[in-house]
């Protein structure tokens, strides 16, 4: 089982501990940050959805422009473009990128937020929408011929794309902790994605979703987030770990703490919230401290420490079978180059070390 990493990029500067600088939609920082993360030896970034920020479709399109081998996750909720135009913008793109792209469906974890598009839908229901989203969405990007569609969200008649992604198969990573959550991935999912949980959690969420896939006859692969705080020694990196509590508690509380409000109707955030009040420090290196901050909205839980001790607590998650991991700093493109430098190779050669120990076994 080879490894994976992601990264994540944004369209300017800006982190829980750096107040957002630039112009809104930054070009040339958002070029310079896929750059970054395709030089570091990333294999994917993802490209976030907001529903008040740029279109991530263009801003994907332009990190595009400036890279040649790095390959794209680009977030999208469904309800706000029909599943057949979302189908030909995707192809477009996945073709405009040379096949380099992936897409993250993304329900919504937040009536609020959802509400500033316009989708009133409760929790259920839109899991229920994703589900027959994407029924629809991979129809249109496989099928050779017109076909008609008539279900509870979307209705169709000799819907067709002419234009297919130039990847056989246009991969779907899909995430939540919720039994709907599981129950849509199980039956579309490539990748599930899991936020950065203690080791006991996220075992527990790969064996429930192994089991509902199996339920289909699939097989789905697993993705986890961290926000790695490397140092020379590990004091060095707690420390550095306490600056940046210090530092994004002072700036989310000048900014009301928007970056930091609750998502009641997300499991996945119940779950950080949850191991964030076990303590700050869980297993041997994970930190729960920027979590617990931001009430489990989003992946914030950092694994703390010297790279060599960060690469053995990715492969701890390793050998419960999840192959890749979205890592992002906060210090957002320093800390992307700073992991290039030896985190990814460092860990790579530990997983090329054991499949060769195993062949020789």
């Amino acid at each position: 089982m080879s490894i994976q990493f992601l990264g994540m990029i944004g369209h300017r500067l800006a982190s829980e501990i750096i107040p957002a600088s630039g112009p809104l939609f930054d070009k040339n920082y958002i070029a310079d940050f896929a750059r970054a993360h395709e030089q570091a030896g990333f294999d994917r970034i993802l490209v976030g959805y907001w529903s008040d920020q740029p279109d991530g479709f263009l801003v994907t399109a332009h990190a595009a422009a400036h890279t040649t081998r790095l390959k794209f996750l680009l977030a999208h909720r469904p309800g706000f473009v029909s599943p057949t135009l979302a189908a030909r913008k995707l192809a477009t793109l996945d073709n405009l990128t040379d096949g380099r792209l992936a897409v993250h469906i993304i329900s919504g974890g937040s009536d609020s937020e959802q509400r500033r598009d316009g989708d009133y839908l409760d929790k259920a229901q839109r899991y229920a929408r994703s589900d027959e989203f994407l029924t629809v969405l991979k129809q249109s990007l496989e099928s050779d011929t017109p076909y008609d569609h008539q279900g509870a969200f979307y209705q169709a008649e000799q819907a067709f794309s002419a234009i297919k992604p130039q990847q056989a198969h246009l991969p779907v990573y899909f995430g939540g902790s919720s039994t709907e959550a599981i129950d849509v991935a199980s039956r579309h999912a490539d990748v599930f994605a899991l936020w950065g949980e203690p080791l006991a959690g996220a075992a527990e969420t790969v064996k429930t979703v192994r089991a509902a896939a199996a339920r289909y006859n699939r097989q789905i692969k697993f993705n986890i987030s961290f926000r790695p705080i490397l140092g020379s020694t590990e004091k060095e990196a707690w420390e550095r770990a306490e600056y940046i509590r210090e530092t994004a508690r002072q700036q989310l509380a000048a900014s009301d703490f928007r970056f930091g409000k609750p998502k009641p109707q997300s499991v996945g955030a119940q779950r950080l919230l949850a191991a964030a009040n076990q303590g700050d420090r869980l297993d041997k290196h994970l930190w729960t401290g920027i979590a617990k901050l931001v009430s489990g909205g989003y992946n914030s839980t950092a694994l703390v420490g010297t790279p060599d001790q960060i690469s053995d607590a990715l492969l701890e998650y390793y050998d419960l079978g999840i192959d890749s991991f979205l890592i992002r700093g906060f210090d957002p493109l320093n800390d992307a180059i700073e992991y290039g430098k030896e985190l990814l190779p460092l860990t790579r050669e530990k997983v090329d070390a054991r499949h060769v120990s195993a062949r020789s076994a």
